[in-house]
């Protein structure tokens, strides 16, 4: 296993869920980590309880320039990135027929364009450096189509073509590609739904046993993905509550 106290690594959507699960779990094993995520007091609070080799940068993923700040930023900390998670994602639900357009469009920005946003801004340094690993989350609706998610599953789909279109381009210089899919995770993504009825019922779903992931679950899949040697690459992991059919 790779030694983790020589890593940097980026966490974008770190404020809260799997990104703050992942942050506080890569803290405890002495990566140095740069989060970001829009709401500031959340990541400020979470960066000083976690240490001096933790620091933070408000960002937005849909604004390159700020995506830009927070790589600026792990530069001047720590002059390298050796791994870029990009986590930020929304997960409205509804039909096509309710023609949501604004929610479509917000789905678009965050869940494809923020991860490439994020893809953009570091592949230019891990190049230079020929080595790095870039994580998104996915999720298993990028593997499976449902009813009232369309739109959901299309971004997510989008990100396992664009996280192995990166695989196979950046090979060659030494960098790689880890996608994480879980399935129902309990967090805050539900406030994200847009739809009261069917929030209510993922979230009494989430509340059985054996029906949902908690966020450390996922962060646990993520260090595995770090901890592999620079000649393996985990491409995927998909992991599920024990009790989800889908």
């Amino acid at each position: 296993m790779t030694e983790l106290s020589n890593k940097v690594m980026i966490i974008m959507g770190a404020s809260s869920g799997i990104g703050e699960a992942t942050a506080k779990l890569l803290a405890s094993k002495g990566v140095k980590l740069v989060l970001a995520a829009r709401r500031e007091e959340r990541i400020k609070t979470l960066a000083d309880s976690l240490g001096d080799q933790v620091f933070y940068q408000k960002a937005d993923v849909t604004d390159r320039q700020q995506v830009q700040k927070v790589i600026d930023l792990t530069i001047e900390k720590f002059g390298r990135i050796d791994v870029m998670y990009n986590n930020a994602g929304i997960m409205p639900q509804g039909n096509l027929a309710k023609l949501e357009y604004a929610s479509w469009q917000k789905m678009l920005d965050i869940n494809i364009m923020g991860v490439l946003n994020g893809i953009g801004a570091v592949l230019p340094i891990m190049q230079k450096q020929q080595s790095g690993l870039i994580i998104s989350t996915d999720s298993v609706a990028g593997h499976v189509v449902y009813p009232g998610s369309a739109v959901y599953n299309g971004t997510k789909y989008a990100v396992r073509a664009i996280m192995e279109g990166l695989r196979q381009e950046e090979l060659s210089n030494g960098i790689r590609s880890t996608i994480i899919s879980p399935g129902m995770v309990s967090s805050e993504l539900f406030d994200t739904v847009g739809d009261a009825t069917t929030e209510m019922a993922l979230r009494e779903t989430a509340g059985k046993a054996g029906f949902s992931l908690a966020s450390a679950d996922v962060a646990q899949a993520v260090l595995y993905a770090i901890e592999q040697p620079e000649h393996v690459i985990i491409s995927e992991v998909l992991l599920r509550p024990a009790k989800q059919s889908i």
